[in-house]
């Protein structure tokens, strides 16, 4: 590959909520019926040239995890079902999340689509680590930096994050 497509395309709704560190898009390649191979390989060279090691996913399936695996890409799969309780997997997810950034791995968060429930798993673990001490800031923070305002379905997230138990310090 030559020019501009050896960079890849960045993925759909590209947004920084840690500069640098930590990302939120919507499942590269886009989502159900738009998904198509191409753009996702296209975003998975971008990712791959802006340093990204490792991916989570938050789809309740697998879909694109073998995706993955074919450019060298770590990634983590934590299932956030639509019903149950959200805490238990929202406590494993929040401990990979900041054991890989410890690690100065740079993280991209995603579902199908970057809506409600990536939003609120992301102000909620901002909660959860104490980088942002109150909820309303963490759900105001996110909405800004997506650029839109995040529903009841992650607002619902961000008060189970903060029901936790507390991050241990390292």
């Amino acid at each position: 590959m030559r020019g501009k497509w050896a960079t890849g395309i960045p993925p759909r709704n590209f947004t920084w909520v840690i500069r640098d560190q930590l990302a939120l898009s919507e499942r590269p390649g886009g989502f159900a019926p738009n998904h198509r191979r191409v753009r996702r390989t296209e975003e998975l060279i971008w990712l791959r040239a802006q340093g990204f090691t490792r991916v989570v996913s938050l789809l309740p399936s697998q879909h694109n995890l073998h995706a993955y695996d074919d450019v060298h890409l770590a990634h983590s799969h934590f299932p956030l079902e639509l019903g149950g309780d959200p805490r238990p997997v929202l406590t494993d997810c929040y401990h990979a999340l900041d054991a890989a950034l410890n690690d100065a791995e740079r993280v991209l968060i995603h579902r199908e689509e970057l809506g409600d429930r990536v939003m609120g798993v992301a102000a909620g673990f901002l909660v959860w680590t104490g980088r942002v001490p109150l909820e309303p800031q963490a759900i105001a923070l996110v909405e800004h930096l997506v650029g839109h305002q995040m529903g009841s379905a992650g607002r619902e997230l961000v008060v189970a994050a903060a029901a936790l138990p507390p991050r241990q310090p390292v």
